[in-house]
């Protein structure tokens, strides 16, 4: 069985809207479809399985806004989703859930408040957590990247490792929304030190070349966002990568 590389697209939410910002700017932000369902349903008859929903929103305020973008993917596709975005207490995390999350994404609260976050994983199982890991220089940052934090990024992983942590979605946010290709050395020194992990590339990618790169490196999944709605990746590439 030869590896696979899994295909994960990002839905990037401010009003309900489909967006992508630019290095995380706010003030850089392009609006790709005032309706996130259509394209979740075109990724769907793409035979993608899986989504990662942010809420940039929720991530602004700290505390999380779309939901009813949330629920109307979950309740019109099959689309397992994870959904990120100013999770930062127990009752939106909670509420995630309920409204049909699969999974979450986690990073400024996993920094900035491991014990909190350390709880999570206790309550709800490692399964349905993923812990991001915004990385610049092999250090983690935070906050939107608006803060660098002290921390390694070998030893942030090998610390929630050692609690049950399996699900990580690596982004190097040197390279996010560049669109010039992925840090494919990173992601396979990731992999070479935690082998059992289910890593999640993110950030760069910007052709169907980087992803045959990741998928040849042995790279588990990549989300990709922005490559897909400028069109330098197509759902036909996608669609012929999930058929193989």
């Amino acid at each position: 069985m030869s590896h696979k590389l899994d295909i994960i697209p990002a839905i990037d939410l401010i009003d309900g809207k489909l967006v992508r910002l630019s290095q995380g700017d706010y003030a850089q932000k392009t609006v790709y479809a005032d309706d996130p369902l259509v394209i979740a349903k075109q990724f769907e008859d793409a035979g993608i399985k899986r989504l990662h929903l942010v809420d940039l929103d929720g991530a602004k305020v700290k505390h999380v806004v779309n939901y009813g973008v949330l629920d109307r993917i979950v309740s019109n596709t099959s689309l397992v989703v994870d959904f990120g975005g100013g999770i930062q207490s127990d009752e939106d995390l909670q509420k995630v859930f309920d409204h049909g999350a699969e999974m979450v994404t986690c990073g400024s609260i996993a920094v900035k408040e491991p014990e909190k976050f350390t709880s999570w994983i206790e309550k709800f199982g490692a399964e349905r957590m993923i812990l991001a890991a915004d990385a610049k220089n092999k250090m983690i940052a935070v906050s939107g990247w608006q803060e660098d934090s002290k921390v390694p990024l070998f030893d942030y992983l090998q610390d929630y490792t050692t609690k049950g942590i399996t699900k990580v979605l690596c982004t190097d946010i040197s390279k996010d929304g560049m669109m010039q290709g992925p840090n494919t050395e990173l992601y396979r020194e990731i992999i070479a030190q935690f082998p059992n992990m289910e890593l999640i590339a993110s950030g760069g990618v910007s052709k169907y070349e980087d992803l045959v790169a990741l998928e040849e490196a042995k790279i588990p999944s990549v989300v990709v966002g922005k490559a897909i709605y400028e069109g330098t990746i197509s759902i036909e590439q996608i669609y012929a990568h999930n058929s193989k």
